[in-house]
């Protein structure tokens, strides 16, 4: 099949700056008491994130109408952009619990970094208290905004469900996070990176699909395809994560690079090398995009994301 052309660049700058607009209309000002907690969320949701979990739910709802039809499915209202109303506030949800995730994630009895997205991390310029608080904030803003999504309320309550899923302790982000925190120092293994990687990132990246997906009217053929396409693309965008890490240095890569060697990390090429992990990230694009062939040139906008996670260099 020859793919249909599109402009991956377009894709980014709109999904961007629909989150943007979301987050800001959502996240209380600054001057709003008490100041220092709202500057904190501030200072990491708009630090410069690149906005890709939100962009694949927006790309795999676009997706659900090119193949279903403008608002003949699951009951969405389209615009002209091929996007269901309101989806802009499950990409900024998602982006909530994602920076509520790194800001805990650099705390010092974690990773303990002073470097994301080429900023100060949040406990470097707030202090380690309103950090921690900022995280916890975030997190609860973000189930609030799911709470209000503008879908039918069956359709809310199993994106809620879904979310909470991928963001708990099985198989999910505190998982995979607790996960990699015991497994530093030890001999990593095929089968405990596997483990890691699927639940600390790709569960997140996975939901963000599967998520976008549901709000759109997908049903069950799609959402299993979806979480095929998003387990594999998921994987693939770690492994990358994880060759930038020894390959980049802090400039190019927006936060302190070598991290992971240095702390011993669980990593993908520390167990299978890093032309190894670039060939297997490639072999998942490509497995996942085997997933997406019954939607044709509807799924492409989808496809484009999911390479540029293994094409980035930072």
């Amino acid at each position: 099949m020859i793919e249909m052309q599109v402009d991956v660049q377009e894709i980014l700058r709109e999904g961007a700056e629909r989150t943007d607009h979301a987050l800001e209309r959502l996240l209380p000002p600054m001057t709003q008491v008490p100041v220092s907690i709202h500057g904190a969320m501030r200072h990491s949701v708009f630090a410069g994130g690149k906005r890709l979990r939100p962009m694949l739910a927006m790309e795999a709802a676009r997706t659900m109408h090119g193949v279903h039809g403008n608002g003949a499915h699951g009951n969405a209202v389209y615009g002209g952009s091929g996007l269901p109303e309101g989806i802009e506030d499950l990409g900024a949800a998602i982006e909530m619990l994602h920076t509520y995730s790194l800001i805990h994630d650099d705390l010092p009895a974690l990773d303990n970094d002073d470097l994301r997205r080429g900023k100060p991390t949040c406990h470097v310029a707030y202090g380690e208290a309103i950090a921690i608080l900022a995280g916890d904030a975030l997190q609860t803003l973000a189930y609030q905004t799911l709470a209000g999504l503008k879908c039918s309320s069956e359709r809310a309550i199993r994106i809620v469900g879904l979310i909470a899923e991928a963001t708990g302790t099985v198989e999910g982000m505190i998982g995979g996070q607790v996960l990699d925190l015991e497994g530093e120092h030890a001999k990593p293994t095929a089968e405990s990176v596997l483990a890691i990687h699927r639940a600390k990132t790709g569960a997140l990246i996975r939901v963000s699909i599967v998520t976008g997906g549901i709000y759109a009217g997908a049903d069950a053929g799609d959402v299993r395809r979806l979480t095929e396409f998003g387990t594999k693309a998921g994987l693939a965008f770690q492994i990358v994560d994880d060759v930038l890490d020894m390959t980049q240095d802090s400039e190019h890569l927006g936060k302190t690079a070598g991290k992971d060697v240095a702390s011993d990390k669980a990593t993908w090429p520390a167990v299978f090398g890093i032309e190894a992990s670039r060939r297997d990230a490639n072999r998942l694009i490509s497995e996942a995009f085997a997933s997406l062939e019954p939607y044709g040139d509807a799924a492409e906008g989808l496809k484009a994301v999911a390479r540029y996670l293994v094409e980035r260099t930072h």
